[in-house]
């Protein structure tokens, strides 16, 4: 891979891709050149400042516009030679409060209250090569004024402020009150980029459709607050509410935020599963149509904290508006890629904001657009998420044995009764599937004698009668088969920290670039579960309202699972088990109920990829990830664990 000096780039390209002159003959055909910007500043002498940023907004009712913190690095030589540089951001919650990383990395100020050490090592790997960094407090966290409003209007307004500062949309101020301008050394192009938290706000705002806003990098990303917090009419137990999370980032004084607060609580409704207009200014894929900027994401198909169902409705929504996208799907939980699989992601970060901010055309929106991981550090790429060719497939439920079976061809059979049992864990509902246990059903397919990949979201559609007014109903996907797997039920969702460090990027005497590794975490299990759904009864026919279930009376209901990209190997069995009350995931309603499934009329319909799909491919790199070269050292693949 070719390096060239960024200032040689900027010359060339100004912030633009390199473009022939309209009259300019055809050059001849030749094979592409992968370019990359240099590190060529001084990471050390960098110019570190504070701006507070004016947002339209006043919801901590002082009278004055709330304003959002921006502590900025930029390289100080372009400043002086009047070169311009594009911005990569983290608007964050929890710079003071919880820190970033796995080490936990706070903000660390110096005495003139300039940032001394940023988290994270953005600032140390992109500001050498040209870049700035500004590190966001999101309102009412750390520095910035307002209140925190948990992915509301205040929040993604806050983050949207800075980028208007940097277009010379907004006003913003030094510590001394004095206006200063973005637009002397800002190309306006900004790539926001976090994980978890972070990365829905990168969500968020792209869904604002604000102008220099060119691409962002939502990793583990809500996708809507509504989906994280509760489950087609159910609270998820697993998570923080809405008000808690306020409580923890809060870094104003004690009352100022208490009128925010108290509407937190009432908005979110904390006793009803209803969706309402609290969490419809939280769905931000309902404004997908909006969205200018590139969007590459990454999540964990096994995080069990911002669950699948962000990506995949975040994902298909992008696709249905044309945005240029780009996905990585890993086999861990909540878990960042700098930490599965790091040389290959800051080499592949490193090249799509060189392409979406500098202008470089490296190639990287022709090369495969996802990368999924089969095994631990087994990877397999794909030209379009999900593959050409994939097609849903119906599997019907038939018989009353132990397993029952899951055919995909047929029709379903006979009739299963399910009764309630609150104290059914995940662990016994799915394992050992020729037992027969209370409260659950299993269903399976014959051992495969090929490979089968699913890709994308399962629905499962069951046509039941309860002797209650309501019932939780749940369907699990789950792989039957002894196999070594990444376990992401384990402490650190799939991966360990070690003791030894990689550096990525220049360090100061207050600031350095080095991280400590980590390594997958495995363990051998006999089987899997690769997917999860729930549905309210209550709420069969709308998330805004209950409508209780007749006794005597059939529903045809249908749900969707979370979105997945697995192949089951041939030798192993794909079941689909049934079960009620689901306690460890969604609010246990404990009805005790008994629910009849007429199996005639239920069906779980997969999108199965083609036979053409399941070959391992080439990655963009080749069979071997890159290492990436940093300061004329080659770092070894390593990893470590964001919170």
């Amino acid at each position: 891979m070719r390096r060239i000096p960024l200032l040689c780039v900027l010359a060339l390209l100004g912030t633009t891709a390199l473009a022939a002159p309209a009259s300019a003959a055809p050059a001849p055909a030749a094979a592409p050149v992968a370019l990359l910007s240099d590190p060529i500043y001084d990471y050390s002498t960098a110019i570190r400042e504070t701006v507070y940023v004016d947002t339209p907004l006043d919801n901590d009712g002082n009278g004055t516009p709330d304003r959002v913190v921006a502590d900025i690095i930029r390289p100080r030589e372009a400043a002086t030679a009047g070169v311009k540089v594009p911005v990569i951001m983290d608007a964050s919650p929890y710079y003071q409060c919880c820190g970033r990383g796995n080490e936990s990395e706070k903000k660390m100020y110096a005495a003139d209250g300039t940032v001394s050490k940023f988290p994270l090592y953005y600032d140390n790997y992109f500001v050498p090569r040209g870049y700035a960094f500004i590190a966001a407090d999101l309102p009412g966290t750390s520095r910035s004024t307002g209140c925190e409003d948990v992915g509301g209007t205040e929040e993604v307004q806050g983050a949207k402020a800075v980028i208007d500062w940097l277009n010379g949309r907004a006003t913003g101020r030094n510590a001394a009150g004095a206006v200063v301008s973005a637009t002397t050394w800002s190309t306006g192009k900004v790539g926001m980029i976090g994980k978890s938290w972070d990365g829905t706000v990168a969500n968020a705002v792209a869904a604002t459709g604000v102008p220099g806003l060119a691409t962002i990098v939502p990793i583990g990303a809500i996708s809507s607050w509504y989906d994280y917090n509760r489950a087609n009419g159910m609270v998820n137990p697993r998570v923080s509410s809405v008000p808690s999370l306020h409580n923890t980032v809060n870094g104003r004084p004690s009352g100022t935020c208490t009128a925010v607060s108290s509407a937190l609580s009432s908005g979110h409704a904390a006793s009803t599963g209803n969706y309402n207009s609290f969490w419809a200014a939280r769905n931000y894929v309902t404004s997908a149509a909006s969205v200018r900027a590139s969007v590459f994401v990454v999540h964990g198909m096994n995080d069990l904290n911002v669950q699948g169902v962000h990506f995949g409705q975040w994902w298909d929504a992008l696709a249905a508006n044309n945005v240029p996208r780009k996905i990585w799907l890993s086999q861990e939980g909540h878990v960042d890629p700098f930490d599965f699989r790091r040389s290959a992601w800051v080499s592949t970060l490193h090249r799509w904001f060189d392409y979406w901010l500098l202008g470089i055309d490296n190639g990287i929106m022709s090369e495969p657009m996802a990368d999924v991981e089969r095994a631990a550090d087994v990877w397999q790429t794909s030209a379009l998420w999900p593959p050409s060719g994939t097609a849903t497939v119906n599997y019907v439920l038939q018989g009353t044995g132990n397993p029952g079976v899951l055919a995909s061809s047929g029709a379903g059979s006979g009739s299963l009764s399910l009764t309630d049992t609150p104290s059914l864990t995940e662990a016994n509902a799915v394992s050992s599937p020729t037992t027969a246990r209370t409260g659950r059903k299993v269903y399976q397919t014959p051992v495969l004698a090929s490979d089968l990949r699913i890709s994308g979201t399962p629905t499962i559609t069951l046509r039941v009668r309860s002797s209650k007014a309501t019932t939780t109903l749940t369907a699990k996907l789950v792989t039957y088969g002894t196999a070594t797997r990444v376990n992401y039920r384990s402490s650190g969702e799939g991966i360990s920290t070690l003791t030894s460090q990689t550096c990525w990027g220049s360090s100061s005497s207050t600031d350095d670039a080095c991280y400590k590794d980590t390594a997958k975490v495995v363990s051998s299990a006999a089987y899997q579960v690769l997917s999860r759904g729930w549905m309210d009864g209550q709420h069969r026919d709308s998330l805004t309202g209950t409508t209780a279930m007749n006794t005597s009376t059939y529903y045809t209901i249908t749900w969707k699972l979370r979105p997945i990209d697995q192949v089951i190997p041939a030798g192993q069995r794909l079941g689909v088990v049934l079960t009620l009350t689901d306690a460890e995931f969604v609010s246990a309603h404990s009805t005790g109920a008994t629910v009849t499934v007429d199996l005639a009329g239920s069906v779980l319909k997969l999108p199965i990829a083609p036979a053409g799909a399941l070959a391992p491919s080439a990655s963009a790199y080749g069979t071997d990830a890159p290492s990436v070269i940093y300061d004329g050292t080659v770092s070894p693949l390593a990893g470590t664990r964001f919170q």
